[in-house]
């Protein structure tokens, strides 16, 4: 039967729509006769196949078996059918498995299937203030099996205006220790660990990266910390994200090695096109003053939310977000995500190439 999130809409006489109009998931369909409305009209889960094309060829003549059959071959492939389910109230995600049906367009796949991926995944989260703090609440609620905390920090004043698992009786502990307590008050089905720890290094990130199916890179200081990262998913084949924020636009990356550019690619592609444009000069009353990291919860949450968002991306893909690059977002007028990425691995890479 047809999905009920990708219920068709008829347009006078001649056009339907299948799957709504977000881009990506709804279709056009042109139907001079009438005959495509009917078939859509006839998969409403209590027919079987055969049933449905013996219906069809009577009503329509004209139409053959073998046209029919394809027909629902080529829906089932496109996403839009699935097997009828027991309509179920209640349960923590039948909200979340209303999405998975009507965002993940894999042929022969439930929202089951999709909701089980999440439940057998182990993510672990580099750093959780303002963007890890959410990405890790996000993947609690969402249902993922295992999520791993680390952190070296603890919660002072200045983090409460932006990271949101914390409150003002965590002041002094550390965030991993609040962080873990509070996760676990969200969804106990979730094994949540934490180690008080401060990335040191490649060598650190690679032990951690084999023991996770993702890894979130929310952490942003020291400023190699990324190309640790990189080299260190590399060496271990582990999918990763990072995400953060340089005042209103925020970004996230993901990158899945061995299909495709890496970070570190799309790092040197950046500074080959710095270095063949005009020079650069500074303000020089700014040299060598710092000021508070520009940020909100605003931002804060928005790129843990999308960090969260492309991570189970990764893990169940639904929807298939394009890896291997970043996106970005201008909170100031709200622009749609743009994409910065390379189409293949730059050769001179020492990371990947």
């Amino acid at each position: 039967m047809i999905k009920f999130e990708h219920r068709p809409v008829r347009y006078g006489e001649d056009r339907i729509v299948i799957g709504g109009t977000v881009p990506g998931i709804g279709t056009e369909i042109d139907d001079p006769d009438g005959w495509v409305w009917a078939l859509l009209e006839s998969l409403d889960g209590t027919r079987t196949v055969d049933q449905v094309v013996a219906d069809l060829v009577h009503r329509y003549p004209t139409h053959p078996a073998a046209d029919v059959r394809e027909a629902i071959d080529d829906l089932h492939t496109a996403g839009y059918l699935h097997e009828p389910e027991p309509i179920t109230s209640g349960g923590r995600h039948q909200s979340a498995l209303a999405l998975w049906r009507w965002i993940d367009r894999t042929p022969g796949r439930s929202a089951q299937d999709v909701q089980m991926l999440l439940a057998q995944a182990r993510v672990t989260v580099i750093g959780v203030g303002g963007v890890g703090a959410t990405a890790a609440l996000a993947l609690t609620l969402a249902g993922v099996g295992q999520i791993h905390c680390v952190d070296d920090d603890v919660v002072e004043l200045s983090n409460l205006n932006r990271q949101i698992l914390y409150t003002e009786n965590d002041l002094g502990l550390p965030k991993v220790q609040a962080a873990v307590q509070r996760l676990r008050e969200h969804n106990s089905e979730v094994r949540v660990t934490g180690g008080f720890q401060r990335v040191d290094g490649t060598a650190m990130l690679r032990a951690l990266a084999t023991e996770c199916d993702v890894l979130l890179m929310a952490a942003d200081t020291p400023s190699e910390i990324r190309f640790w990262t990189a080299a260190a998913c590399q060496d271990t084949g582990t999918a990763w994200v990072h995400g953060g924020y340089e005042g209103p636009r925020v970004s996230v990356g993901l990158y899945r090695p061995g299909t495709g550019p890496c970070h570190d690619c799309g790092q040197i592609a950046r500074q080959h096109e710095l270095a063949a444009g005009p020079a650069v000069t500074f303000w020089s009353p700014g040299a060598g003053r710092t000021r508070a990291h520009a940020s909100n919860v605003i931002t804060a949450v928005t790129t843990g939310v999308h960090a969260a968002h492309v991570t189970m991306s990764l893990i169940t893909g639904a929807p298939a977000v394009p890896a291997n690059g970043e996106f970005g977002w201008n909170l100031v007028r709200l622009d749609q995500g743009q994409r910065v990425g390379l189409d293949s691995p730059l050769p001179a890479c020492p990371t990947c190439g």
